[in-house]
């Protein structure tokens, strides 16, 4: 396991931490919830009917002992969860409607969450993005100041470690956008002991190029230096210009940033996605992701494609999140 997740293992191991993961008839969630309790590094709270958890468990070979599993249809503080999701959402739901609502697993985990049971939560391995997100955003919503959640990934290399953001959630960024999620991702960076150095990236260094898409970039740069005056950040840059110091030197002399950025700040979903990909594919590096930030409580989304490991290492960032 590289260095970053030895750090995260330490940090979440000295507190009492509890996880809920929503999938709990999924055989990669179960070993990774298995995993996790089995080396006392948190509670996982496991959501699904108690009989079919035990038989699943059963039949992956695993024991799942200190793993709580909890089922909505049976849960004796059901009718209390239904109360403070009708309050939460302020006359958008009736009794009746939060009753069944709070049947879906991702509801009734997130409400769980909500209400001080557990720290944060991890889903996606069944379920889409949305089915994840959406009870996040409706029941433990952004944080004050900020508008819009976030995903970023942290791309590790041996001992090489960046974030890339946004590659997950926001498809066209406005300037006050970009500029939070520079901030925030400022924030996650340090999570990770990385000292962050933001480049807000674009087809332009320092307005070599004038466009619409530019400008944007460099308002994103002065409201986000306006946020956080403490931050090293700088923009708009071409990505060499940020990463490479003989470029910097020549594209951007006068830059705190000297190609020595290690937060990159993607100006639309598209170019965050492709770029992470990139990194991924041809650059070996190894994806960790989406990590989804601004939120009050940590909520965290898997991709349908992964393995347990995957949702092991999740749930590191997850419980790290939630410290």
């Amino acid at each position: 396991m590289s260095d970053l997740f030895s750090v995260l293992k330490d940090k979440v191991s000295s507190h009492d931490v509890k996880l809920v993961f929503p999938e709990g008839l999924d055989e990669r969630v179960l070993t990774a919830a298995n995993r996790l309790a089995g080396e006392g590094i948190l509670t996982p709270i496991v959501i699904g009917n108690k009989e079919e958890v035990k038989k699943k468990a059963e039949e992956f070979n695993l024991t799942l002992d200190r793993v709580e599993v909890f089922d909505p249809q049976n849960y004796e503080g059901f009718e209390d969860l239904v109360q403070s999701f009708v309050e939460r959402r302020k006359g958008k739901a009736t009794e009746e409607q939060a009753r069944k609502i709070l049947l879906d697993e991702n509801y009734f985990g997130t409400m769980l969450v909500y209400t001080g049971k557990a720290h944060g939560l991890v889903s996606g391995a069944a379920h889409s993005t949305a089915d994840t997100v959406r009870p996040a955003l409706q029941i433990i919503k952004t944080k004050e100041g900020i508008k819009k959640t976030s995903g970023v990934f942290i791309m590790v290399r041996g001992d090489e470690k960046y974030v890339f953001a946004d590659c997950a959630i926001n498809i066209s960024p406005d300037s006050q956008d970009l500029a939070e999620i520079a901030v925030e991702s400022a924030n996650t960076a340090k999570m990770f002991n990385i000292e962050p150095r933001v480049a807000m990236l674009s087809f332009s260094t320092k307005g070599s190029a004038k466009s619409p898409e530019t400008e944007k970039v460099e308002q994103a740069v002065t409201i986000a230096k306006e946020k956080a005056p403490e931050l090293t950040l700088d923009g708009e840059f071409q990505f060499d210009a940020a990463f490479v110091p003989s470029v910097a030197e020549k594209k951007a002399p006068g830059s705190e940033i000297k190609g020595d950025a290690n937060v990159f700040v993607f100006p639309s979903l598209e170019a965050g996605n492709i770029g992470y990909k990139i990194a991924q594919r041809l650059g070996n590096f190894e994806a960790v992701g989406p990590i989804l930030q601004g939120l009050n409580m940590p909520v965290n989304d898997l991709s349908r494609g992964c393995n347990a490991e995957d949702v092991y290492k999740l749930a590191l960032i997850t419980g790290a999140q939630a410290l």
